[in-house]
């Protein structure tokens, strides 16, 4: 009976140990100026298969996200936060989707755009 419950025990332990080596949190800037900009950016990502957590920081521009390693990752997650209006440090948002945008959400893209003429550039 001893075997079994140090069995039990140990399989939970392994179990729960494997779970918390899946999980992964990263830190992030998303543009963005205020709080309907955090419920969308918190939203989107919240949305991707895998994200178990999301929280902006309307002061620092930083998104903190924890996730699933193996059912996603930062790319993905980012992606789907520009989808929805909002540029990140890999994916910057449609034009035609940042533009519908409410005005008070609409953020200093210059950043963004001069690293995209740069790019253009080169070609």
């Amino acid at each position: 009976m001893k075997t079994k419950v140090l069995l039990l025990i140990g399989m939970f332990l392994f179990g729960a140990s494997s779970v918390f080596a899946q999980t992964k949190t990263e830190k992030f800037e998303v543009k963005g100026n205020c709080g309907m900009c955090k419920a969308r950016i918190e939203k989107a990502a919240k949305s991707v298969d895998g994200v178990i957590n999301a929280n902006w920081e309307q002061e620092t521009k930083m998104l903190t996200v924890k996730f699933d390693t193996k059912k996603t990752d930062v790319h993905k997650i980012q992606m789907a936060i520009a989808k929805v209006g909002h540029d990140t440090p890999m994916h910057k948002a449609p034009d035609d989707v940042y533009n519908s945008l409410p005005g008070c959400c609409h953020y200093d893209r210059s950043d963004t755009k001069e690293v995209k003429k740069s790019d253009s550039h080169m070609h």
